[in-house]
């Protein structure tokens, strides 16, 4: 079964709008507007199993409104982390704890969702915040070899070690166990991180992917790894979980990933088993100029939406009521993420539905007064 939009799409007589619900395979989204996944690297433990901080850091958006969470990138083995801070979903205690916070989000009316990643050639890195150091950890601080397709480094990190065929079997199996621990832990939607220059956006890329092999050169075959996780994952979860893909849809780069590829990707990834696509951009590359204005990424998403027919969601400096709303009346996408405005304010949902006349039926009960008008 394909994924399918609830209500009609835009062309029809009805115009779909941002607090309309949106169902993909055996799950309903309550509105369209959703949280995107953000890095926290906030593990003290540096074990890879979430907390407190985001229990609340996620919880806060499930009681504002939000339709679905994703949570951050968590790494399916403990060398695909971006940093010794991220979370992970490759043990039991992690499983354990993940569950703790979907039962939350669940009981705020929210759909939980968990980007399944592997950081490839950026892994072993210096957390964003908390320390003045870049770039890659050194072993004898704590730091581990990272994996990518070719031994080709991102500017300024360490040299990766380049994956055997054992090795990308390992992914795949890493990816399809990471999914079922996801299930266990009650997560209603997976998303695959092939975005943002990380392991598996680095194989989509012939600025990363230099291999020889199967797994390099065209784009079937710097694809194949992309499509063996999306079929090892849908073989391991079954028929009624969703899947989203989240991609870079370029490099911004002389001969790098395109949007074309990205749409013939995403066709093919819709045949092995995804259901949503999840465009953003850039990240594989230093050096390049991002044309950064508000709702930037939003022409990537409706290129891939209409040159593949599958349903897209766009993200990026996406942060008013009336943009977002305006991204789903126009049928330039079928869901909006947002990120920063998340950060600013956890209840952006309930303003936005406020500001654009939308009466919702799950505003939590002690922010009832929050509606009435003003005397």
């Amino acid at each position: 079964m394909r994924a399918a939009l609830s209500p009609a799409a835009p062309d029809s007589a009805q115009t779909v709008s941002l607090f309309d619900p949106i169902s993909l395979r055996g799950v309903t989204i309550r509105n369209r507007l959703w949280v995107a996944p953000m890095c926290q690297y906030s593990v003290d433990g540096r074990d890879g199993v979430p907390t407190d901080w985001h229990l609340v850091h996620l919880g806060s958006m499930a009681a504002g409104g939000a339709g679905l969470i994703v949570t951050e990138a968590s790494a399916v083995s403990p060398e695909g982390r971006i940093t010794d801070r991220d979370t992970g979903i490759w043990n039991d205690a992690q499983t354990s704890a993940w569950a703790r916070i979907v039962d939350y989000l669940h009981r705020q009316g929210a759909t939980a969702g968990i980007q399944l990643a592997h950081a490839g050639r950026k892994a072993s890195t210096w957390p964003a915040w908390g320390t003045p150091e870049r770039g890659s950890v050194p072993a004898d601080q704590g730091g581990w070899p990272a994996l990518a397709p070719s031994a080709v480094p991102f500017p300024g990190y360490a040299e990766p070690v380049a994956l055997d065929a054992a090795g990308i079997d390992t992914v795949v199996a890493d990816f399809a166990a990471a999914a079922r621990r996801a299930l266990t832990a009650g997560f209603d939607v997976l998303e695959l991180h092939a975005a943002h220059g990380y392991l598996l956006h680095q194989f989509l890329s012939p600025l990363s992917n230099l291999r020889t092999d199967e797994f390099g050169g065209s784009l079937e075959n710097r694809a194949r790894l992309l499509l063996r996780v999306v079929e090892a994952v849908r073989a391991e979860v079954g028929e009624s979980v969703p899947l989203l893909v989240r991609f870079s849809a370029t490099d911004y780069a002389v001969d790098g990933w395109t949007v074309d590829e990205t749409a013939v990707v995403a066709g093919w990834a819709a045949r092995a088993g995804a259901d949503f696509f999840d465009v953003s951009s850039g990240g594989n590359v230093t050096g390049v100029q991002i044309p950064l204005a508000p709702g930037y990424q939003v022409p990537l998403a409706r290129f891939v939406k209409d040159h593949a027919a599958v349903p897209v969601n766009a993200v990026g400096l996406i942060t008013t009521a009336g943009q977002a709303n305006d991204i789903i009346a126009s049928g330039a996408a079928d869901a909006v993420m947002l990120g920063r405005e998340f950060l600013r304010d956890p209840h952006f949902a309930l303003r936005a539905a406020h500001e654009l006349g939308a009466h919702l039926d799950y505003w939590p009960g002690p922010y009832l007064r929050a509606t009435w008008p003003e005397a």
